[in-house]
């Protein structure tokens, strides 16, 4: 009998574990979309999204990348929602052990965006965890007066959570706006 309340227990902690951290996870990434000369810029920061764990890892010298997926998506009635268009935004550091700088690049959809090189963590830090209004969508495909809203999912490698955790290690968020030309 102890045994099946204990069962139970433990099931009920990790229930709540689990919520909780759902909860944290929404508020971890922070979308801002801006419809401006054509295009639906999007700005995202993933807060606290640097940890200790991940600056120990760039500063070993291994290759980290930060990898967002962003979709812009619409709803429909009575069917799954469509997604109007989507892109992946990447950002990579190596730091070089021997020069003490770090080469930083992002791309979009896997072409090279910007890179640089730098000795400054707090520029590191900026570049893995945020990007501001990049130009990742064209209004052209967009329906005037309509809703759409920005899904953005957050993941980083390598990973040092345990790997076969069955729900994935990524963040995700989102945030609407209406469409108005």
């Amino acid at each position: 009998m102890t045994s099946v309340i204990r069962a139970r227990a433990l099931a009920l902690g990790l229930v709540v574990s689990l919520c909780t951290a759902g909860l944290a996870a929404a508020d971890t990434l922070r979308i801002v979309p801006l419809v401006r000369d054509g295009q639906v810029l999007v700005s995202c920061q993933l807060v606290d999204g640097y940890t200790q764990d991940v600056r120990n890892v760039v500063q070993s010298g291994l290759k980290t990348t930060f990898t967002y997926t962003v979709e812009l998506r619409v709803r429909v009635p009575m069917w799954v929602d469509r997604v109007v268009d989507s892109t992946v935004v990447t950002t990579t550091v190596q730091f070089d052990n021997l020069t003490k700088r770090h080469l930083i690049s992002r791309s979009l959809d896997g072409r090279g965006d910007d890179a640089k090189v730098t000795d400054d963590e707090n520029e590191v830090r900026e570049w893995l965890t945020a990007f501001d209004k990049l130009p990742l969508f064209k209004t052209s495909r967009l329906e005037a007066n309509r809703e759409y809203y920005v899904v953005v999912r957050a993941a980083a490698r390598p990973s040092s959570n345990v790997p076969l955790w069955p729900w994935g290690t990524s963040v995700s968020g989102m945030t609407k706006f209406t469409f108005i030309p």
